[in-house]
């Protein structure tokens, strides 16, 4: 909000992270990082979604990829290194994740071989919370 922005000036540029949320960061290779604070702002709008089952939450929150075996769903046409949003079977948004495999090759994939890569999830909160922005 511009209220928020006109607070943010200030704020010696230094001291300043960013004025509002934080979506990620660029690495030092120039690539953009998605954060889990975006989570919220792009969830509703995500065109490719994995969900895990119950017993795969618990290992994507500690940071680990989802395997064949913890897959509950996943949207039609995902595309192999598409970035999908992953949920759990009550749709709550739990991060998010790089497909491994296309839709199809999931489907005949050993049980396990990984099918989403991490990237991010809510238990970043709790993991890294001294150096979340």
């Amino acid at each position: 909000s511009e209220k928020l922005l006109k607070l943010a000036a200030s704020v010696p540029r230094e001291s300043l992270v960013a004025p509002g949320t934080c979506f990620g960061k660029f690495t030092k290779s120039q690539k953009f990082r998605l954060s889990v604070t975006a989570l919220d702002f792009l969830a509703p709008y995500a065109k490719h979604k994995v969900w895990v089952k119950p017993g795969s939450e618990q290992s994507f929150l500690y940071g680990n990829h989802v395997l064949k075996s913890g897959l509950g769903r996943i949207t039609e046409s995902t595309a192999q290194y598409q970035g999908v949003v992953v949920y759990s079977m009550a749709d709550v948004p739990l991060g998010f994740g790089v497909a491994a495999k296309s839709t199809q090759e999931c489907r005949k994939v050993d049980p396990l071989a990984i099918v989403v890569f991490h990237q991010a999830d809510v238990g970043e909160y709790v993991r890294n919370e001294d150096t979340l922005t």
